[in-house]
């Protein structure tokens, strides 16, 4: 059978140590929560492989993205304790949703990572906006198995834009997503103005 996920809302953001990140979708699996927050948000089902068929895909352990010369270590991360989806603790980190598939399962794998970390120091998503269709993303499991996705569209999203086909997808393949915010900064909201999505398909 497959497990459904409660999403709440399609945007969060998280503001720490001055600067802030995007990590796209408040996930929700208490139903005494999905009455609280906006009157706008937005309740998706989101299907995950069977266990049989997560036995055939191990965890990811790394991300490498080639032409913008990412070689990054993938961190599984599920919720803090005010019920948001986890952060990468570093600049060099991604954080994959372990809540969702894992890369290269069917459905919509979603891996998330900083952009202008504070003091000018590199972070891993900072180019992010410079792929372009066909470019190719490689996932390394646990096993060894590296798997390779194909950028298939770069979407920009306003902060506040809902944006379920993020996390969901009804056509039975693999899918790998990445997110991190872009844009304008606003001091008095600690965010920037607009979230980058890079949609990819399983090769």
């Amino acid at each position: 059978m497959q497990s459904k996920i409660l999403l709440k809302r399609t945007l969060l953001i998280v503001a720490s140590l001055g600067f802030a990140f995007f990590v796209a979708n408040l996930f929700n699996f208490s139903p005494k929560n999905l009455t609280q927050g906006s009157s706008a948000s937005l309740v998706e089902n989101v299907s995950t492989p069977s266990n049989q068929e997560r036995a055939n895909v191990g965890l990811p352990v790394s991300l490498k993205i080639p032409v913008i010369s990412v070689d990054s270590v993938v961190i599984p991360v599920g919720f803090t304790s005010d019920g948001a989806m986890d952060v990468p603790k570093g600049p060099t980190e991604v954080a994959w949703f372990n809540l969702g598939p894992r890369p290269g399962e069917r459905g919509s794998a979603v891996i998330a990572g900083h952009y202008g970390w504070k003091n000018n120091i590199p972070a891993v998503f900072d180019n992010l906006n410079k792929l372009r269709k066909g470019d190719k993303i490689f996932i390394e499991d646990e096993k060894g198995v590296v798997a390779a996705f194909i950028v298939r569209e770069i979407r920009i999203y306003s902060k506040d834009e809902a944006a379920p086909d993020v996390f969901g997808s009804s056509d039975s393949k693999a899918h790998l997503n990445l997110i991190t915010c872009t844009g304008d900064w606003n001091k008095e909201e600690k965010t920037r103005s607009e979230r980058l999505v890079v949609f990819t398909d399983k090769e």
